[in-house]
C-alpha cells in the first residue's frame, strides 16, 4: 500500500507485466508497420515513461515527438481539454501512432483527432496502454491496446494523482475503503475479550462481528447460509471455512459505509485467515492487527470459576474443562501468531489488571496503526 497526498492506493499492476505489456504492443506494432519508419506520438505529461520503453524496444527505425494536452485535475477528468504544446514537424504523408498511457471518456483521444485532421497524414493509429472500456464515451477506433482495466483510478508508470505517482515503476490502484481499521481480536476464555470488545466498537465506531453470532443468527432466521451451516452441524461435521466466510461477508456488505470490524472468534486456522485476507482485499481494505490479550493461565483459571458461580455455564465450574478451554486456545493461536508476526501485525497486550487499565493498552495499540 502507498499514500499520496490523502488517499491510498494498492498494487494492481507489477512492473513486470508493464514490461511485458509494452514488449507484446511493440511486436504487433513492428509487425504492421513492415518496412515504413513510423512517428509515434507521445502524449505528455502520462505517457512519457512508456513512450521512452517503447522506442528502447522498438527494433526498427522511428520517429518520436510528444504533443502536451491538459485533461486531469484530482481524480476526475476535465471537461475542457487545451492543447498546450503542439507538434513541430510536417508529417504529411506520414504513418503515425499515437502512443496514449491510458484511454478512459476518450476525451483527449477526440482532442488528438481534432490535431491531426488536417495534418495530411498517411494513416493514424491509435495505441494505449491501458484502456478503460466501461469509461469510453467515444466512437473512435482503439488500434492497439495493451491491457483492459476497470474503471478505477490508478497512478504509477507516468500516471500521476495530482502531480505525485509518476515515478513509481508499477501500476497502483485507488483504494476505494480509504480509512478502515480491521483488528482480528483474540484472547483465552476468561481474558475478558467481550468487554473490550465492546469499549473497542464504541471508540472507534467500529461494527463487532462475532462469529457465534453470526451463525445463531443466521441459523435462528433460517437464512440459505444458515440453514446449509445446520445441515453439517446436524452431521457431527465441520461447517466448510467458506461458508463461514459467506456469513462474514454478508456482515461485511451489510455495513459497508462502516469505519472498520473487530472480527472475533475468526480465523482460526491459517487457511481461514488467508481466507479472510482475500476476503478484504476484495472490499479494498486488509487486516490491520490481531490484537491478542495475554492472561496468565492461573489468572484465567480463577476468573473462569468466579464467573462459573453466577454465569450458569457447566464450562465455567468445572476446572478440568476450563484448563482443556485454555489449552485448546493456544493450540489455535499459535498458528495465527506466527501468520499475523511474519505480516507485522501481531500485538501481544498485557490482559491483567483494571478493565480501564487494559482498555487503555489496546487504545495505544490502535491509535498507532
Amino acid at each position: 500500500m502507498i499514500k499520496l497526498h490523502d488517499l491510498y492506493f494498492k498494487p494492481f499492476i507489477s512492473e513486470q507485466e508493464v514490461d511485458a505489456i509494452v514488449q507484446n504492443m511493440v511486436d504487433d506494432i513492428a509487425k504492421d508497420m513492415q518496412d515504413d519508419i513510423p512517428v509515434f506520438v507521445g502524449i505528455l505529461n502520462g505517457s512519457f515513461m512508456f513512450v521512452s520503453d517503447f522506442v528502447k524496444k522498438y527494433p526498427k527505425p522511428c520517429e518520436v515527438t510528444f504533443i502536451k494536452l491538459a485533461s486531469y485535475e484530482g481524480l476526475k477528468s476535465t471537461e475542457d481539454i487545451h492543447r498546450l504544446i503542439g507538434l513541430t514537424q510536417d508529417l504529411s504523408g506520414r504513418k503515425v501512432v499515437i502512443l496514449e498511457d491510458i484511454i478512459d471518456s476518450g476525451k483527449t483521444l477526440e482532442e488528438v483527432h481534432r490535431i491531426f485532421l488536417n495534418e495530411g497524414v498517411a494513416e493514424l493509429k491509435i495505441a494505449t496502454l491501458f484502456y478503460k472500456p466501461e469509461a469510453y464515451k467515444k466512437d473512435y477506433k482503439l488500434h492497439y491496446v495493451g491491457k483492459e482495466i476497470p474503471d478505477k483510478f490508478i497512478v504509477g508508470y507516468g500516471l500521476d494523482y495530482d502531480g505525485l505517482g509518476r515515478d513509481i515503476p508499477a501500476i497502483y490502484q485507488l483504494k476505494t475503503t480509504q480509512h478502515m481499521t480491521n483488528l482480528v481480536l483474540f484472547g483465552p476464555p476468561g481474558a475478558g475479550k467481550g468487554t473490550q470488545a465492546n469499549f473497542l466498537k464504541e471508540t472507534y465506531n467500529l461494527i463487532h462481528i462475532s462469529t457465534g453470532d453470526v451463525f445463531r443468527f443466521n441459523i435462528k432466521n433460517e437464512t440459505a447460509l444458515g440453514m446449509l451451516a445446520k445441515s453439517y452441524m446436524d452431521k457431527g461435521e465441520l461447517v466448510p471455512d467458506q461458508v463461514t466466510i459467506d456469513m462474514l461477508n454478508a456482515e461485511v456488505e451489510k455495513n459497508a459505509d462502516a469505519n472498520g470490524f473487530i472480527f472475533d472468534g475468526f480465523p482460526r486456522t491459517n487457511a481461514q485467515a488467508e481466507a479472510l485476507d482475500k476476503l478484504m482485499n476484495s472490499k479494498d481494505s486488509q487486516i490491520n492487527a490481531m490484537i491478542a490479550l495475554e492472561v496468565d493461565d492461573e489468572v484465567l483459571v480463577e476468573r473462569l470459576l468466579e464467573r462459573g458461580k453466577t454465569s450458569g455455564r457447566k464450562d465455567d465450574a468445572d476446572e478440568s474443562i476450563i484448563r482443556n478451554r485454555i489449552t485448546e486456545y493456544y493450540n489455535k493461536t499459535a498458528i495465527l501468531k506466527d501468520y499475523y508476526t511474519a505480516q507485522d501485525k501481531y500485538f501481544g497486550v498485557d490482559g491483567v489488571g483494571s478493565i480501564s487499565e487494559i482498555t487503555e493498552r489496546l487504545n495505544t495499540v490502535i491509535d498507532k496503526l
